[in-house]
């Protein structure tokens, strides 16, 4: 059994694999983690985490599978990974989340696409036809911007509109100018790629993006627990 764990900014999402199929995928969020079972599948013989959160977080992991410490790799980017070329400047600092997801995506499509995962940040990544990471970009989420906006203004609200062609009240015109943002970053940044690359999409917050993507637009949730999957089986073979 290999027990995959995506701690990202917000929430903890993590799943179990018995080699064939998801037994499980799950989210819970940082304050619930000290009371979250992560045994109740047995004792997993691969442990793989991509992290992103904070060291109290960290700790909090660390604690809860130390029983299983000898079967656990903390992710870290690397220059190869499950046939992927990573062509950072400095390989290790890309985020792993990042990188997982970058391999999750590479897995199933085996050619160019771009890499969207829509959570409390947004990042938007390529991955050519050769399978090399080509980079990508790092924006505020769809949250993190309705609470910026709400917080550093005197007369903008905490927005609860909806996406219109030509928003007529104050909720609306937010709401569809950060998905527009969003959307426009992601539609930007593959133009710089061959016709017809298409976005896996993939994120808690990939909903209020979908519609706003021209196909071909793949969607594809736990992109991140796909990649570490991945990486627990290569490292296993």
């Amino acid at each position: 059994m290999k027990l995959l764990i995506d701690a990202g900014n917000t929430r903890i999402k993590y799943g179990w694999h018995d080699g064939r199929d998801w037994i499980c995928r799950e989210d819970i969020l940082h304050d619930a983690l000290d009371v979250s079972d992560f045994t109740r599948f047995g004792e997993p013989e691969q442990i793989v985490i991509a992290h992103v959160a904070s060291e109290t977080v960290r700790a909090c992991l660390e604690a809860q599978l130390a029983p299983w410490r000898e079967h656990t790799e903390w992710l870290r980017a690397s220059a190869t990974r499950c046939g992927l070329r990573n062509l950072y400047a400095e390989p290790e600092r890309l985020g792993p989340d990042r990188w997982a997801a970058a391999i999750g995506a590479w897995s199933r499509v085996r050619g160019a696409c771009v890499v969207v995962c829509a959570g409390t940040a947004t990042t938007i990544d390529a991955v050519d036809a050769e399978g090399q990471f080509l980079g990508g970009l790092i924006a505020p989420g769809h949250g993190l911007m309705l609470r910026s906006l709400a917080g550093g203004t005197a007369a903008l609200p905490m927005a609860q509109g909806a996406c219109e062609p030509f928003p007529r009240n104050t909720h609306d015109a937010i709401e569809t100018g950060i998905r527009y943002a969003l959307a426009g970053a992601v539609e930007r940044f593959r133009a710089q790629l061959p016709n017809a690359t298409p976005v896996v999409l993939s994120g808690g917050s990939a909903a209020a993006l979908a519609a706003l993507i021209a196909p071909p637009r793949i969607d594809f949730p736990n992109l991140v627990l796909e990649g570490l999957l991945q990486i627990a089986c290569a490292a296993q073979a």
